[in-house]
């Protein structure tokens, strides 16, 4: 669900947009100039460090949600392989497919992409084909419940990061 702007969150984008602006010309500028000149003297100090405070803010979200995005990711590609699995459950043959959840979140931390197993024990039908649908339903609300739980410990982050920006004032 998409979420209104408020004046604060607007204000935020307002001043981070504007810091990124001025990283953008001060690299344009400092290609002629020295250094120590690369931002207008007319601005005022506090102004001077915004483009230093985005690239700062950027590495910082960057190291909080890491390891989130990579949860994210995997949420994805179960909710992907679960479809399929939901999709297939008429397909003569077709054997249900799944990802070892745990394991392949560590796997993700390592830099290597999720595979998918068959998982054992589930019930033949006379076609060949295995999909439990009850088992399938299981699995989206599971994947649901992981995926809420992400966004809002991402949201959360967010928050903090822009209470610490705007001083807890915004």
């Amino acid at each position: 669900m998409a979420r209104v702007a408020r004046g604060s969150d607007f204000g935020f984008a307002r001043r981070v947009g504007n810091a990124l602006s001025s990283v953008r010309a001060s690299r344009s500028r400092s290609r002629s100039r020295s250094r120590s000149r690369s931002l207008p003297r007319s601005l005022p100090r506090s102004r001077r460090n915004g483009p230093v405070r985005a690239l700062l803010i950027g590495k910082m979200l960057d190291g909080l949600t890491g390891n989130l995005e990579k949860y994210l990711d995997l949420v994805s590609a179960r909710q992907k392989t679960v479809a399929s699995n939901i999709a297939n459950a008429d397909t003569p043959g077709y054997k249900t497919q799944d990802i070892d959840f745990q394991f392949e979140f560590m796997s993700l931390t390592k830099g290597e992409h999720p595979q998918t197993i068959q998982p054992e024990g589930l019930t033949e039908k006379p076609d060949g084909n295995n999909v439990n649908l009850d088992r399938e339903a299981r699995l989206l609300s599971e994947n649901q419940m992981r995926f809420n739980l992400a966004s809002v410990l991402v949201k959360g982050q967010l928050k903090a990061v822009q209470e610490a920006i705007t001083g807890g004032n915004g």
